[in-house]
Parts: C-alpha cells; sequence; structure tokens
C-alpha cells in the first residue's frame, strides 16, 4: 500500500514552470516532496498538501522523496483539453496530452504518411544517465546534427523530473524531446516508441535520436526482471522502422555486485535475448586491464552470437 501524508509547505528549493521542489512539514517531520504545476495549481509557502511519501518509506535511490497529490488550498489547475490521447490513464492523475500522431496534431498529416526512419541513427541506452554522453558525442563528432531525446516509460515518467534533460537541452546537446507511452512532458508526445522515433525523425527533423527510459529504473537480481530489457525492444524498434540502431552497454568497475561488474548482465539480458535484430554495439575507450575484460565479456556473451 502507498504511504500517504498530509503537510504544509515550508519553503520551496526549487520553482520552475513544470516542477516544485519544496520543504513540507508533516506529523512525523520535515520532508523534501516534488510537484507538477499543471497537474497542482498554483503553491504557495504555507499552502497544505497531501503527499505520497512511499519512496521515502522504501528508502528508494532516485524516487526516495515524497511527491505532492493535490493541494488542499487555492484554486486548481485550469483545464486544458487540447489534446485527446490520455497518459496516466485510469489513475487520479490521468492527463490528456497533443500526441504527435493525433488527428488534432499538426504533425498528424507527415506521420500519417511516414513509415520509415530512413536510416536515422538511433542510440540505445540501458540508463537516464547515459543519454547525455551519447547526446555530447553525436554533437561532438557532427555540430550541426539536430539530435532528439526520446525518454521511454521504463522509469520516471514526468520528463520534468530529470535534472539531466534540463542540463541537455540547457547545453544545446539535445534539441528536441519526446515522451512516449505514459512518460509525458516532452516537446513532443507520442503513444508508443515507434511513433516517438517517426516523431523525432519526420516532425521535428532529427539527424539523430537517443533513446534512454527516464530515472529510477527497476532491478530484481533476476535474468530478466529489471527495466534495462527494453533496450532490447528499443533497439528492435529502430530496425524494423530502417533506422540504425546503435546499443550502449552498462559498464561499471566499481559496481560491487558481481552482476553489474564490467558488462551488467542487463545490457546481456537486453541485447543478447531481447533484441533480435542486429545492431552495432558501442564499446568506450577504457583502461587497458578493463578493456580486456570486457572484450573478454563480450566473446563469450550472445550479444556478439554471429
Amino acid at each position: 500500500m502507498a504511504a500517504f501524508r498530509r503537510g504544509e509547505i515550508v519553503s520551496f528549493l526549487e520553482r520552475t514552470d513544470v516542477l516544485v521542489r519544496a520543504l513540507v512539514q508533516t506529523a512525523d517531520g520535515e520532508v523534501e516532496a516534488v510537484g507538477y504545476p499543471h497537474m497542482l495549481g498554483p503553491l504557495r509557502e504555507g499552502s497544505r498538501v497531501v503527499i505520497n511519501t512511499t519512496g521515502i518509506a522504501l528508502g528508494l535511490g532516485t524516487g526516495g522523496v515524497a511527491f505532492i497529490l493535490c493541494a488542499l488550498d487555492g484554486p486548481v489547475p485550469p483545464d486544458d483539453l487540447t489534446g485527446h490521447i490520455v497518459k496516466l490513464r485510469y489513475s487520479p492523475w490521468q492527463t490528456n496530452v497533443m500526441a504527435a500522431e493525433a488527428p488534432e496534431s499538426p504533425h498528424h498529416g507527415v506521420l500519417l504518411e511516414r513509415t520509415s526512419l530512413n536510416a536515422t541513427p538511433v542510440v540505445t541506452c540501458g540508463l537516464h544517465s547515459q543519454a547525455p554522453a551519447a547526446a555530447a558525442g553525436i554533437k561532438a563528432a557532427h555540430p550541426g546534427a539536430k539530435v532528439g531525446y526520446l525518454m521511454t516509460d521504463g522509469g520516471a515518467l514526468p520528463l520534468a523530473f530529470s535534472r539531466l534533460v534540463r542540463q541537455m537541452t540547457a547545453s544545446e546537446v539535445v534539441d528536441v524531446t519526446c515522451t512516449s507511452g505514459h512518460a509525458f512532458g516532452g516537446d513532443l508526445e507520442a503513444v508508443n516508441v515507434f511513433s516517438a522515433l517517426l516523431a523525432l525523425s519526420a516532425a521535428a527533423a532529427c539527424d539523430a535520436i537517443v533513446v534512454a527510459p527516464g530515472p529510477g529504473v527497476v532491478g530484481t537480481a533476476t535474468p530478466f526482471g529489471h527495466s534495462g530489457m527494453e533496450q532490447g525492444q528499443v533497439s528492435d524498434a529502430a530496425a524494423s522502422l530502417g533506422g540504425r540502431p546503435i546499443a550502449s552497454l552498462r559498464i561499471s568497475f566499481d559496481d560491487r555486485r558481481e552482476r553489474h561488474r564490467g558488462i551488467s548482465h542487463h545490457s546481456v539480458a537486453a541485447l543478447g535475448t531481447a533484441a533480435r535484430e542486429r545492431a552495432v554495439v558501442a564499446v568506450p575507450k577504457l583502461a587497458p586491464a578493463h578493456s580486456r575484460e570486457v572484450a573478454r565479456q563480450l566473446e563469450g556473451s550472445p550479444i556478439c552470437a554471429p
């Protein structure tokens, strides 16, 4: 069961049009809480709120903050019914968006006709933190390239939650964003990964696309019970649409968990089992000893199966 508390906003740590981080005083003490203004209406110091503290109670990492469900004071946000596609469906927070492929969208016409990525490179990532490096690498090699970032619904759902996205767009390593599935808040919204890739390629005219889940993926220490499996599915989607899939590897030599040492078992499962189409696998430059270890792992891995 989710954990809920009532509280009062004491102060704001961050305040933008799309996200606020506030200190909320509850009966159990002061906690940090995140809220999304377009779902809550205007907030101020002293506003009484209901917060979800599940992440704090579970001791989660990325999601270990409270989230503001509703404000008990002040006006509710104004209605915006310009798009009819609903995300977070059948939940109390369901919200309508203008999906790029919807009939009322200005991009509907081009997406009605476009069924191919026309060899657009698509870099797939298993972690949100890999997206900036991939985008920056593209820009370094091709400064004039228009780079799109697609955030799937494999992690955090609101794009606004990601500090990395704000940094990527502010530094112009990413030119346009898109959110697919139940993820929301991108420059473009899409119903699924396939139409999202086409929207970035055709409607936004991106030269290259980086795909990664939002922050806060899930793992269970089982072979396939983790969010990273979607990387293989996204890679196949890119290939099936005539794109050029390029897969990044999750590599660490600091992680104490053996299953994540060197090439993570998440990458092995996603690219060796979930992916059924061929893709280029990018191997980073590493220290010699680490490079040899990664080469050894790849040699005996289904990632490099003929």
